[in-house]
């Protein structure tokens, strides 16, 4: 069995590799979903020796599949966000304290002590449903703040306006978390002159506002609060860790999350730094369901292991090895 105390405690590649790969094949002893599709896929776990060998399951196996990797209680559910009529991605939490540990400590990596934030939330389309993992996260970070000020906003621009001009002029360090078109809103309604404030953006559009590249609605937003740069929060229902961006869309993973980029003609194969591609997530915090995923977005990874993410695949773009079957 693999101790969470040596997933949180990685410091280097090798130390990466040697854990990713007894979670491989603990995953595929004890993942029933998991085990069906490396069989289908002729994988001979003994002889997967490197990270690059280990098959990802597809993200949509998580909206038709039970995908745990022991028999303990479900303790929580999260389901991914959807239009009306969607089938919806659920990922069954056996361990919660797995998910505490790992936003609590990569929150800490990216941004140091969470006591020396308030924390804002401007995220409607999550609250108005039940089984968000961002809600989660995010409530239980507030409560760590031990701030009185820091907390949740639903539609209420007005009152969330006044505490953030009030809270960044008294010089104190403020983060803003906001869904994408939720902070256009508000930038619509007033403009800010920030100094202490971190505005940092999540999800996207959800049908209310067109689309957006990113550098057109990191220009919007940097002006409209007068901030220098936006940051980002990538994360997903089916993950148990976050990477962030501190800045022009380039994202960094905690010690123990690291992305690949396949091939989007052959889902087996891998590109080269610089080159564009669907993005696999290596998440270890993710043991006890499926720690090895092929996500529906796309991305390129630089040289230094950050990585962009440029957008997503449509269906008519998944080719390659029919990775659905099962």
């Amino acid at each position: 069995m693999i101790a969470t105390s040596d997933i949180f405690s990685i410091s280097n590649q090798k130390q990466f590799e040697k854990i990713a790969l007894k979670v491989f094949r603990f995953q595929y002893e004890n993942n029933l979903v998991y085990k069906e599709f490396c069989d289908f896929m002729k994988v001979k776990v003994q002889e997967v020796k490197s990270i690059k060998e280990i098959p990802f399951l597809p993200i949509q196996f998580f909206k038709s599949h039970s995908i745990v990797s022991n028999t303990n209680s479900i303790q929580e559910t999260f389901y991914s966000s959807g239009t009306s009529g969607q089938i919806t991605s659920r990922h069954y939490i056996t361990d919660i304290s797995l998910y505490e540990e790992s936003y609590r400590k990569g929150f800490a990596q990216f941004y140091g002590d969470i006591e020396d934030y308030v924390v804002l939330a401007l995220l409607p389309s999550y609250l108005e449903r039940d089984g968000s993992s961002l809600i989660y996260m995010f409530k239980d970070l507030i409560e760590k703040t031990n701030h009185p000020e820091s907390g949740f906003y639903l539609n209420d621009y007005n009152a969330l306006t006044e505490k953030l001009i009030s809270l960044d002029n008294s010089g104190q360090n403020v983060i803003l978390i906001g869904v994408t078109y939720a902070l256009l809103d508000l930038i619509e309604l007033h403009k800010f002159q920030l100094k202490n404030t971190f505005i940092m953006e999540t999800g996207g559009m959800k049908g209310k506002r067109k689309e957006m590249i990113r550098e057109e609605l990191h220009d919007q937003l940097c002006k409209g609060f007068s901030v220098s740069s936006i940051h980002s929060e990538y994360g997903m229902t089916e993950l148990l860790s976050q990477a962030y961006s501190l800045g022009n869309g380039i994202f960094e993973c905690p010690s123990w999350m690291q992305v690949l980029i396949r091939d989007p003609e052959d889902g087996l194969s891998y590109v080269n730094d610089g080159k564009t591609g669907g993005i696999n997530v290596i998440d270890l915090a993710n043991i006890n369901s499926c720690s090895f995923i092929a996500t529906q977005d796309l991305g390129k990874k630089n040289p230094n292991n950050s990585f962009e993410v440029l957008g997503r695949f449509d269906n008519s773009d998944i080719r390659g090895c029919n990775l659905m079957v099962l």
